[in-house]
C-alpha cells in the first residue's frame, strides 16, 4: 500500500490503494507512518514528497472501518501513527495532489511545508455531515493557514475548493496540469535538497517550534471530542 522511490536526496512516497481512492484504514495509516519514520532516519533523503496513485491523492478515512469503529469493533486505530510521523518529522515535506483530497488527504496537508495541486484537485472536510470533530489539529492549523472565516467555511459547510482556490486560501502554493504535479512537486524538491541536511533541519526545526505545543494540544482535543461524538475511548 506503499511505494517509495529515492533520487538526488528526494524520496517519493505514494499512497497506493488506487482501488479505494487511497482511503486510509488502520493499515494503511501504521505503513504510511512507519514510511515516513524510515525516511526521517535516513540521512540519504533530504526531502519527502508525498502522492497518491490513481485518481485520488486519498479519500481521507475508510468509512467502512469507521462504521466497524462506531460499531464497537476493537480496531486499534493507526490514525495516531502517522500524525505523529508527519507532526515529528525533521525535513521538508512536499505534497503533490493529484486529485480529490478529502478528510485525513485534506488535513494532513497543513503538515507539509509545500504543496503543489494538480488542476482537477478538489478538498474537503466532511466532518460535519458525518457527525464527527475535526482532526490532525485542523482546527488549529486550517484558521492559522487559511484565515478564520475560510476555515469555518471549510469545517462547518463541508465545502469544496477547487485548486485554485487551495492557492487563494494558502493551503496549496501553485497548481499545474494533471500530468506535470509530481514532475514540478519533485523538482522543487531537488532544489531543496541540494541544500546540507543539517540546514534543512535547523531551519524546519525553527519553523515548527512556535506551533508544536499548540499543534499537540489541538491534537488531545480533537480525540477527546471525536471520542465523545462517536462513543469510544480516545486513542
Amino acid at each position: 500500500m506503499i511505494r517509495t522511490h529515492d533520487d538526488d536526496g528526494v524520496r517519493l512516497l505514494t499512497l497506493d490503494r488506487p482501488e479505494a481512492l487511497n482511503a486510509f484504514d488502520s493499515a494503511l495509516y501504521r505503513e504510511a507512518g512507519t514510511a515516513i519514520e524510515a525516511a526521517r532516519a535516513d540521512d540519504g533523503v533530504h526531502v519527502l514528497v508525498v502522492t497518491g496513485a490513481g485518481r485520488a491523492f486519498s479519500a481521507g478515512q475508510d468509512l467502512k472501518e469507521l462504521e466497524r469503529l462506531a460499531a464497537g469493533e476493537q480496531i486499534e486505530s493507526g490514525f495516531p501513527v502517522l500524525l505523529d510521523a508527519l507532526c515529528t518529522f525533521d525535513k521538508p515535506i512536499v505534497a503533490a495532489v493529484n486529485g480529490v483530497a478529502i478528510g485525513i488527504g485534506f488535513t494532513m496537508l497543513a503538515h507539509c511545508d509545500l504543496v503543489i495541486a494538480a488542476e482537477s484537485a478538489r478538498f474537503r472536510t466532511p466532518f460535519a455531515s458525518l457527525g464527527v470533530a475535526p482532526e490532525a489539529a485542523s482546527s488549529y492549523l486550517f484558521p492559522l493557514r487559511m484565515g478564520w472565516q475560510r476555515a469555518a467555511r471549510v469545517l462547518f459547510t463541508d465545502a469544496w475548493l477547487s485548486a485554485g482556490e487551495a492557492v487563494e486560501h494558502g493551503i496549496a502554493l501553485e497548481q499545474c496540469p494533471d500530468d506535470a504535479v509530481v514532475p514540478r512537486a519533485l523538482e522543487l524538491a531537488r532544489t531543496i535538497a541540494s541544500a546540507p541536511l543539517g540546514s534543512l533541519r535547523a531551519i524546519k526545526a525553527t519553523m515548527l517550534a512556535g506551533q508544536s505545543d499548540a499543534v499537540a494540544a489541538a491534537r488531545a482535543r480533537e480525540d477527546a471530542a471525536f471520542a465523545q461524538l462517536l462513543g469510544f475511548a480516545a486513542p
